[in-house]
């Protein structure tokens, strides 16, 4: 069963089919986690539930999972950015860049509990018109567990497609 967490439409929707296979938030990735990542006002949110295979110990999340939802977040948190400053928008037709991380940093706040949602809420930063760092905080229920950093460059041309 697919899960669907965002239903808003979401920028990993629009991703050409070459570059929509990454396990984390690739829609074409079967095995995948298929993180969604979509806009609310001023940040940029992704939903996910876990699934009882990513269990660290018993009743927690493994914090792999939660470096993947921070990464995707990231990458996909760059391309609304940079989607809306050319002028689109989520679900316009118009393909948005494709965005690939040039570093990762998490900080574990506190055990994340299994069983809960976990949405990751965004803000962009831009350092060059190539080049955003995202800071993304990971919540369950209302508890902040884990802090994170991507600084997401434009895909270079030498990745194909």
């Amino acid at each position: 069963m697919e899960k669907m967490e965002n239903q808003k439409p979401a920028i990993q929707d629009e991703y050409a089919d070459d570059f929509a296979w990454c396990y984390g938030c690739g829609r074409l990735n079967e095995e995948g986690h298929k993180f969604r990542t979509t806009v609310e006002g001023e940040k940029t949110v992704t939903v996910y539930t876990p699934e009882r295979k990513h269990t660290a110990i018993p009743g927690f999340v493994y914090g792999g999972v939660i470096a993947s939802l921070i990464d995707c977040h990231g990458t996909g948190s760059a391309a609304i950015t940079l989607h809306q400053k050319n002028g689109g928008t989520i679900g316009d037709g118009s393909t948005p860049p494709r965005f690939v991380t040039a570093s990762l940093s998490v900080d574990f706040m506190k055990p994340t509990p299994q069983d809960v949602p976990l949405k990751a809420v965004g803000t962009v930063h831009e350092i060059h018109p190539k080049k955003f760092r995202v800071e993304t905080e990971v919540y369950a229920d209302e508890e902040l567990c884990a802090k994170g950093e991507v600084i997401a460059v434009v895909m270079p041309a030498s990745f194909g497609g």
